[in-house]
């Protein structure tokens, strides 16, 4: 009923009508864009009308169960959740596959509608589910047991591998503390790696004529990929010296650090991230020594790959092959021609 209400409000224009840049799937009823106060939660978190059985039988329909998150406003570990994991592609991609995943604020107002035909606000709710802290995660089954829970943060991988005992079933074949015990605690780097080329502060990355092209790098902590990108991509001999002829910038997605864009307004790395819409890490965007971003590589590409998309920019090649790929074909094919060796993979 309450889904039918919203439906017809939104109809009659007591709901505002979702934006050009929102979605919205016909057969769940799902907004794309989801909230907790003023803040945004990354895709693929999703925001319904909060009837969680109805929910989660049309998640079950895809073979994908319910993802309840509870966070709030200001709390670090949850924006520390949401800039490692959630940059993360393979996570990203596990949670869409096998979930409906919702966002609760700890201390909110809405409305929500469990499997016991009960109405709660959020902040009841959460007492009702015992959640105690920010964030908390509960992974359900589709007749709304909670089969795992996931209280604090956890780094990338342990949070994968507790994702994956809901995805894959496990619940009936061992228990979700059995699982989490043979994750190591330790998994990539709490810092950040350093590389002598990065630029220095402070960071103006306005663009000279006749200058160097600029590559900015966003990386996350607990971020495998990027310690394989300094472990490997930075370290072959093609890589440095295709990015010779660059400026290159590194920062944090969710650091403070000032910095003046190409075009040259004040703002942060966080706030240039988002508006930059940098969703996965690590990413590169590429700048022209105009100042435009022309090319942008999102999530660890192995070396050849990585040092291609420094050749394909700092060459000038975009503006005469706008596709990366055929790009990346006749480079293959001039090397087998001159008779040298491709590692497309190593």
């Amino acid at each position: 009923m309450r889904r039918l209400l919203a439906a017809l409000a939104l109809v009659v224009g007591v709901l505002p009508a979702p934006s050009a840049g929102d979605t919205v799937s016909g057969s769940a009823g799902y907004i794309t864009l989801a909230q907790i106060g003023d803040e945004v939660l990354p895709p693929p978190f999703t925001e319904t009308l909060l009837e969680l059985p109805d929910d989660a039988a049309q998640a079950a329909k895809s073979g994908r169960r319910l993802l309840l998150y509870f966070g709030q406003q200001g709390c670090p570990y949850c924006k520390e959740l949401m800039s490692t994991s959630f940059t993360q592609k393979d996570i990203v991609d596990k949670v869409a596959k096998h979930f409906v995943a919702i966002g609760f604020d700890l201390f909110g107002d809405r409305e929500v509608a469990w499997f016991d035909g009960k109405v709660r606000r959020e902040k009841e709710f959460a007492k009702f589910l015992k959640v105690q802290f920010t964030p908390t995660i509960l992974l359900l089954d589709e007749t709304g047991n909670t089969i795992a829970r996931i209280n604090g943060y956890y780094p990338p991988h342990r949070f994968s591998a507790a994702l994956d005992y809901s995805a894959q079933r496990l619940e009936g074949k061992l228990g979700f503390a059995e699982q989490m015990k043979v994750v190591p605690q330790a998994g990539a780097s709490a810092t950040l790696n350093a590389q002598s080329f990065f630029m220095k502060p402070p960071y103006d990355l306005r663009r000279k004529a006749g200058g160097k092209p600029l590559a900015v790098l966003f990386e996350s902590r607990h971020c495998a990929p990027c310690d394989e990108l300094h472990k490997e991509g930075f370290q072959r001999e093609a890589t440095q010296q295709a990015m010779s002829r660059f400026d290159v910038a590194r920062f944090a997605l969710s650091a403070k650090d000032k910095l003046t864009t190409p075009d040259g307004r004040s703002t942060t790395a966080e706030a240039w991230g988002r508006e930059l819409k940098v969703s996965y890490t690590p990413s590169v965007v590429f700048f022209d020594d105009g100042g435009k971003e022309v090319f942008r590589l999102e999530a660890y590409l192995r070396p050849f790959h990585f040092a291609s998309s420094f050749e394909y920019v700092g060459s000038g090649a975009y503006a005469r092959e706008p596709e990366f790929q055929r790009f990346l074909q006749h480079k293959a094919e001039h090397m087998k021609e001159r008779g040298e060796k491709l590692e497309l993979w190593k």
